[in-house]
Parts: C-alpha cells; sequence; structure tokens
C-alpha cells in the first residue's frame, strides 16, 4: 500500500547534506524580510536552498514555522542562520524542519565544538529528543530521530581574524560542513570595512578555501551578484549565497524604476 500524500512532506531529509558533502556547488539566497511568501517566490525561482536569516532579518523564531513548508513546497531546503548558539535556539529551529543551521560570530575551535553538539541527538551530541514535530512528521516517523545526526548541514561562519586563524582546526571538526565566510564582518574585523579588494581580505579568503579543502569540507559566502556567484564557482566556493530577497527586490526595482525616469525624460 502506498504511504500516500502525507510522504510527499516539506522536509529534506538530509539531501542538502548529502550534496554539499560531496562536493556539488550549490546557490542560495538569504531570507531576511521575514516573510514566507518571498522564501516561496525565490524557491519558486529556482534556488537550491533559502537561508532564513535569524541574525540581521526583520523577523523571528517564528517564521520557521512557515518558510520551511513555503519553501519546501517546491523541493527547496531552509537552512537558519540563529541568532545564537544557544543548545534550545538551534533545537527549535531543527525540530520545526531546517536542513541546516549556521552559526554566527564563533572564533574558536572550542566555542564551534561547543555549537555543533545542539545539532546532534545524545550520545553524539546535547540535542534535546521529541518527536511530535515536523521533523518526525508530527509523531508519524520516529525513525527520524536515527537519522537526524547524518542528516543535518551544519554552516559554521568565519568573520574574524581569529576564526581565520583557527580555520584548518575548525574545519577538521567532525558536524561542520561548511565554512560560510561573512565578508562584511570579516573585511571590519581586518581593519579593511567593506573593502572587498583589499590584500588582507583576499589573502584571508584564500587561507579559508585552503583550509576547507584540506579537510574535504566546502567552502562558502555571500556575494552580490550572479556574476560574482560565478567567479567565486570557478575558484572553487561551493556553498554561495547571492543576496538577499530585500536587496535584490530593491535592485531590480531602483533599476527599472530608473530605466523608467531615464527614458521618459524631454528629449
Amino acid at each position: 500500500m502506498s504511504a500516500g500524500p502525507a510522504s510527499l512532506d516539506a522536509l529534506n531529509h538530509g539531501a542538502l547534506a548529502t550534496a554539499v558533502r560531496a562536493g556539488t556547488p550549490t546557490l542560495g539566497i538569504f531570507i531576511g524580510m521575514a516573510s514566507a511568501t518571498a522564501a516561496e517566490v525565490c524557491a519558486a525561482a529556482g534556488v537550491d536552498w533559502v537561508l532564513l536569516d535569524l541574525e540581521h532579518g526583520a523577523g523571528g523564531e517564528e517564521q520557521v514555522r512557515d518558510v520551511v513548508p513555503a519553501a519546501g513546497s517546491y523541493g527547496v531546503p531552509t537552512v537558519v542562520r540563529v541568532e545564537s548558539a544557544a543548545r534550545i535556539r538551534m533545537g527549535r529551529v531543527l525540530d520545526s524542519g531546517a536542513a541546516g543551521i549556521m552559526l554566527p560570530r564563533l572564533n574558536s575551535v572550542d566555542e564551534v565544538a561547543g555549537a555543533v553538539r545542539h545539532l546532534r541527538y545524545p550520545p553524539a551530541g546535547d540535542r534535546g529528543v521529541a518527536t511530535y514535530n515536523r521533523a518526525c512528521r508530527f509523531g508519524l516517523d520516529p525513525g527520524a530521530l536515527d537519522r537526524a545526526n547524518s542528516e543535518v548541514l551544519g554552516v559554521v561562519q568565519i568573520e574574524s581574524a581569529a576564526a581565520v586563524g583557527n580555520a584548518g582546526e575548525i574545519a577538521g571538526l567532525d558536524g561542520v560542513d561548511v565554512l560560510f565566510v561573512g565578508p562584511r564582518d570579516l573585511s571590519h574585523d581586518l581593519g579593511v570595512p567593506g573593502d572587498l579588494t583589499a590584500p588582507a581580505f583576499t589573502e584571508a579568503l584564500g587561507h579559508v578555501l585552503a583550509a576547507a579543502r584540506r579537510h574535504g569540507k566546502a567552502c562558502g559566502l555571500l556575494v552580490a551578484d550572479g556574476a560574482a556567484a560565478a567567479r567565486r564557482l570557478e575558484q572553487g566556493w561551493s556553498f554561495v549565497a547571492i543576496g538577499s530577497d530585500s536587496t535584490l527586490l530593491a535592485g531590480a526595482v531602483s533599476a527599472e524604476f530608473g530605466r523608467a525616469r531615464t527614458s521618459s525624460k524631454p528629449h
């Protein structure tokens, strides 16, 4: 007998983690507008993943409940950037069906090691156990508990000179799948705010990419547009975010209205 429609859920079941660990390049977008509709629009447009930003975005944890199924209705997984490395924050997000967690503002190996324990159930970690949530299909799939430790994608941000210096050890940790550079934070910490061509910044990028490669881990970063993403993919970056819902919307509106106003000027 068929499992029926219930098998067609909004969960990724580790497909994103499997692809990333296999070295498959993926492209995503940050969701900062706290809108499930915005996430669905991006999913419909063909992104590989959406990243719901709870650190700098307009919404909070309640958006996870709506964004995961909205993007998932197009087969697109949701990664969530949590606002802190607190165990309860990651557990709630994962229980809601997120495919992975992005961890910001971690600088040391010990900090990262402690944080990634929250992504896994005991004895490998200390994630709280429950089955009446979306991740376990509301109790209909208790076996999800047995698969979860290998299905969750762990993304650690490299946003400081200290984190760059520790990138090799961080990449070597079990549970870390992606080193993800936060370009603006890193440029500020390096003393070259916003200058992504400064030697200090480009050298740091090269160091992080090499560290990830040595340990067979993916490396990612945020870029402004598709052309920049293409260049980074050619360089070996494989988990690349192209802007955010708000920046791409603002850019498109500004460009189109600018064209209209320029063409309508009297000759």
